[in-house]
């Protein structure tokens, strides 16, 4: 089954202020290139070739970025208005992205790691596959999604930004969605109303013994949304660690 990908560059980035009140963030430079080159690289590497990107009132300057895409592409930009939280993005997006299987990537989190072998593995899944989480062990991961895990590895829950983290797994802003997606999205929705978050829907897949951890290993991913990390991550663009291109 087809992958398609869904880009979500919108927000206030307001850890970024004052340089987002002119521009998104996913335009800000890493090194000799926007941050949303590498976003794109990364799911272009993978083979995914319909992607929609969200963003706020930002997205003309992103269309005029990155135009009408690369051949056999479809681009579809769609305009955020309002930000209304994680759910009412994605479901702007909805439309060109129902009846497939689904990356999920919060654009200012930017990756070493290759998807390709991930996703074809995703595509060839006969039956619901369910969805990939990437996890790097972090220090202080009370910023991000933790994963709490069995002893033989298998995660059993997922807590958003908790105060006291129960592992130092975190979960990057990247996910691989099956068909069931905008299912548990709703059933996210209709519990938690517009405050849901994306551990909201991995949770569900966790309950059914339908979500996997993929380690980042020796590679790495940086959430680029603060001066400190932005800066962190043009360091590794500069050193080569970091590819913007479409092909590896």
């Amino acid at each position: 089954m087809l992958t398609t990908a869904i880009l979500v560059a919108g927000g206030h980035g307001s850890r970024l202020h004052p340089f987002t009140h002119y521009t998104q963030k996913t335009l800000l430079p890493l090194y000799n290139r926007p941050v949303i080159d590498f976003a794109l690289g990364t799911i272009r590497r993978a083979g995914i070739q319909n992607i929609t990107i969200v963003s706020n009132q930002f997205i003309g300057q992103i269309a005029q970025h990155i135009g009408s895409g690369m051949d056999g592409e479809k681009i579809h930009y769609v305009l955020e208005e309002e930000p209304l939280g994680v759910a009412a993005a994605l479901n702007l997006a909805r439309p060109y992205n129902q009846d497939c299987r689904v990356l999920v990537y919060f654009s200012d989190n930017i990756t070493t790691l290759e998807l390709s072998d991930e996703v074809a593995r995703f595509e060839a899944a006969e039956s619901n596959p369910g969805c990939v989480l990437l996890a790097r062990e972090e220090q202080n991961p009370q910023a991000f999604g933790v994963a709490v895990v069995d002893e033989s590895g298998e995660v059993t829950d997922i807590v958003e930004k908790p105060q006291n983290p129960p592992s130092n797994l975190a979960i990057g802003g990247i996910y691989l969605f099956d068909e069931n997606f905008w299912d548990y999205l709703d059933s996210a929705v209709m519990e938690h109303g517009q405050k849901v978050s994306i551990s909201d829907v991995t949770r569900q897949y966790v309950q059914i013994g339908k979500a996997r951890l993929l380690s980042v290993g020796e590679e790495t991913w940086v959430d680029c949304g603060t001066p400190d990390s932005l800066l962190m991550a043009s360091q590794m663009a500069k050193d080569g660690k970091l590819n913007p291109h479409p092909h590896r």
